[in-house]
């Protein structure tokens, strides 16, 4: 089959990798998969347009909004996976509550990344429940063998010598809904007491006037450092490097950062929001915290810890085996799409 994947395709936030990882699922079940950014197209016509001049036999898109709302009235099948902020944020706008009722009622599936995703959609949508499928992200990581940690802490102005060096990496597009700042000024008191902490903010500059205020802020705190976006490769070799990521978000589907971070070994400090409760069981498989003092005292807890530490990373790094195989969801997505048949 040809297929349309619609999605935020801006470098490095969840929904475009997501979006990369189905394109490699579809691409070796034999599909033809053409990515298409949904920041390009104003309106349903546009993309009707497309997918009769390219004969598009199907489509997907992610984000019930931003991406189905492009699909609505399509005259090709079509099947939606949620994003996160549209079931979670989205819903509370009546326009876009009404646009999305109506793409759900076309398509023929919808894929949500856990059962409280499902739950929040259905509970606004009922005659939708039995088409929302449960399929958490499958993760896989690549750290490049070639990554120069020296040369990353020295652009950032962050010393080097020091053998003691506790870097803690938050890591999201920088826009308001995953809130970068909550943990800087809590974070910068703790980094004049303990030079040894640093905290690095990294990420695509997915809100340019929202960007702008981080780099002010940022500049005015000590030990809080905004470092330059990198591909995923490196990125995921900076990862191994940290002392723990961090994620301060106000609201996540299901962050790929901290499955990743899991994944490498590496322990998780999260926000206490539903989106991350859902993947990190407290002190377990991570740590969540429900306020920046809370965030400090938890973070000093592990450094002191290393047993516990360690028996975090452990158990984090076996969830994710478990229940984020790449495999399982490759196979899932190469059954739904026989549905757009």
């Amino acid at each position: 089959m040809r297929l349309l994947l619609l999605a935020c395709l801006r470098a490095q936030t969840g929904n475009a990798t997501t979006a990369a990882r189905i394109q490699n699922h579809l691409h070796a079940a034999g599909h033809i998969c053409v990515l298409k950014d949904a920041f390009m197209y104003e309106s349903p016509t546009e993309i009707a347009n497309l997918t009769s001049t390219d004969k598009f036999d199907a489509a997907l898109a992610i984000h019930l909004y931003k991406g189905g709302r492009l699909l609505q009235g399509s005259r090709i099948p079509f099947g939606i996976i949620f994003g996160g902020t549209d079931v979670n944020e989205d819903i509370k706008c009546e326009d876009k509550h009404r646009v999305m009722g109506a793409v759900l009622e076309e398509a023929r599936f919808a894929v949500a990344f856990t059962m409280k995703m499902k739950e929040l959609a259905a509970a606004e949508w009922p005659d939708a429940r039995k088409k929302i499928y449960v399929q958490t992200q499958g993760i896989k990581t690549t750290p490049s063998e070639t990554f120069d940690w020296y040369r990353f802490l020295q652009n950032a102005d962050i010393p080097t010598d020091t053998g003691s060096l506790h870097m803690f990496l938050l890591i999201c597009g920088l826009r308001r809904v995953k809130d970068p700042l909550y943990l800087v000024d809590v974070f910068s008191d703790w980094h004049r007491k303990d030079p040894s902490v640093h905290l690095g903010i990294i990420g695509p500059a997915v809100d340019p006037l929202f960007t702008s205020e981080v780099k002010e802020k940022v500049k005015r705190v000590p030990g809080v450092h905004l470092l330059e976006d990198m591909p995923q490769d490196d990125l995921h070799a900076a990862m191994k490097r940290c002392f723990a990521v961090v994620n301060s978000s106000i609201s996540e589907g299901m962050s790929a950062a901290i499955l990743e971070a899991m994944d490498l070994d590496i322990p998780v400090l999260a926000r206490n929001i539903p989106g991350n409760a859902a993947i990190i069981k407290h002190k377990e498989t991570g740590l969540l915290f429900s306020n920046p003092q809370e965030f400090v005292a938890l973070s000093k807890s592990l450094m002191n810890d290393p047993i516990m530490e360690r028996e975090i990373v452990t158990r984090a790094k076996d969830y994710v085996k478990k229940h984020h195989s790449w495999e399982s969801e490759r196979k899932a997505y190469q059954n739904l799409v026989l549905r757009l048949q």
